[in-house]
């Protein structure tokens, strides 16, 4: 594999896909137990009617919430260990470079939010608010 097509896997695909898991979560977890919360139970029944897939993954909501973990983490640690790698001398390919590399932290940070509002909602606001 070249190395610039190992560094936008790096700096952006696993970003992305870990962005893309931690989506799931807010589905499966922290968007359900959100509109139950805020008593709009009719808007979760119509939600799960139209996509009953969501009973399905939130069956297995500690797989989901496992795998995009570690994607996140995965992606995170690739991007560290890339921080400091050289990006090439022409000056065009230099900037488009630094701004894969800032995409790829604000998608990393972006699916970080994410993971952890729904980690909150799918295992921390349960026993918080109704123990």
């Amino acid at each position: 594999m070249a190395n610039n097509q190992l560094s936008w896997w790096r700096q952006t695909l696993l970003p992305s896909l870990g962005l893309f898991t931690s989506v799931g979560t807010l589905l499966c977890c922290a968007l359900p137990a959100l509109l139950v919360t805020l008593g709009m139970g009719a808007a979760l029944a119509g939600l799960i009617g139209t996509m009953p897939w969501i009973t399905v993954v939130s069956d297995y909501k500690e797989a989901v919430f496992a795998v995009a973990g570690l994607l996140i983490v995965i992606a995170v640690f690739l991007q560290w260990r890339a921080r400091h790698a050289p990006c090439p001398a022409d000056p065009a390919q230099a900037r488009a470079c630094n701004r894969l590399r800032r995409a790829g932290w604000v998608i990393s940070g972006t699916a970080m939010f994410v993971y952890l509002t729904g980690f909150f909602f799918a295992f921390v606001a349960v026993p918080l608010f109704w123990s």
